[in-house]
């Protein structure tokens, strides 16, 4: 019996919970069909969270899950922009008529769906990813140049630390666009991976000192709130705390979602709870970063 997950309308890091709590559901199901016909719209965070279940899901049983296409033309061919189906080939038997689209290496808005590998490489895409997310931060949001130098360091450690510690690998997308609460031009940056978690990563250096409190909302305070790392170097791990810095120097956001939980740093212009537990369980760490636009000075 085929088991469906129902992507929502709207995909985005919270509505994700959604397909995580499908993910949960389907174990054990024979096959798989995540349902995105209906889809309207996905941020940076839904696409590579999305990619990450087809991962999951096809590690789980050994057979790719079925994906449908997003019935209307416009999202599908923003998918396809985006470079999910690329990659997603890979991980869904793909059912519906998929956009052939010409690459546009003039674009500076969107840093399609990038994959972080274990391959010798991973330096070069870690570079690329660095490079033109510095370039969207500089002419999107307006950050000083010298500003996205220290910010790309950050994110690429971010990016290590996918490779490093999550064992499958992971993806990064970014996009900019206007944030409709917010009336201003965002940077959304999604890296997402379906590996092994915080908490696990965590456990053998932090799970005793925390004792019967040890959980996936724990681990994400101690990570990104007490900025601890798996590696008892002190000058190891600190991505999270680099990221912390420049996100409260240009009034952005954070938020993680590992296991069951979810936690954010939230800057006064959202409503976002900074941490939430007992959500359907979903593996790996999937990271979202919101740098709003810069108020320029009028001249």
């Amino acid at each position: 019996m085929t088991y469906v997950i129902d992507v929502p309308q709207i995909l985005d890091e919270r509505s994700f919970d959604q397909v995580a709590g499908g993910f949960a559901d389907a174990e054990g199901a024979a096959r798989v069909l995540v349902d995105a016909h209906a889809s309207e719209w996905a941020s940076p965070a839904g696409l590579v969270g999305l990619i990450c279940a087809g991962q999951a899901l096809l590690a789980r049983s050994g057979v790719k899950p079925l994906l449908t296409v997003p019935a209307e033309r416009e999202v599908a061919h923003y998918w396809a922009r985006a470079g999910f189906f690329t990659h997603a080939a890979d991980l869904f038997e793909i059912h519906g008529s998929v956009p052939r689209v010409k690459p546009n290496p003039e674009r500076n808005v969107l840093l399609e769906v990038t994959p972080v590998t274990v391959a010798d490489d991973v330096h070069s895409v870690v570079g690329r990813i660095q490079e033109r997310s510095a370039a969207i931060l500089t002419s999107e949001v307006g950050l000083d140049p010298k500003a996205t130098m220290g910010f790309g360091m950050a994110l690429s450690e971010a990016c290590q630390n996918i490779v490093e510690h999550a064992g499958t690998g992971g993806w990064v997308a970014v996009q900019a666009y206007s944030w409709r609460t917010l009336g201003k031009r965002v940077v959304v940056i999604a890296v997402a991976d379906a590996g092994v978690g915080f908490r696990h990563t965590l456990e053998a250096t932090q799970g005793k000192r925390f004792g019967d409190r040890w959980g996936d909302a724990t681990a994400l305070e101690a990570a990104l709130i007490h900025g601890v790392s798996r590696f008892r170097d002190p000058g190891r791990g600190q991505g999270l705390a680099g990221i912390r810095r420049y996100l409260d120097r240009w009034h952005g956001k954070i938020s993680i979602r590992s296991g069951t939980a979810r936690i954010a740093i939230v800057p006064a212009w959202d409503r976002d709870e900074p941490l939430r537990d007992g959500l359907p369980r979903f593996p790996g760490a999937q990271v979202q970063l919101v740098i709003p636009e810069v108020e320029r000075a009028a001249k």
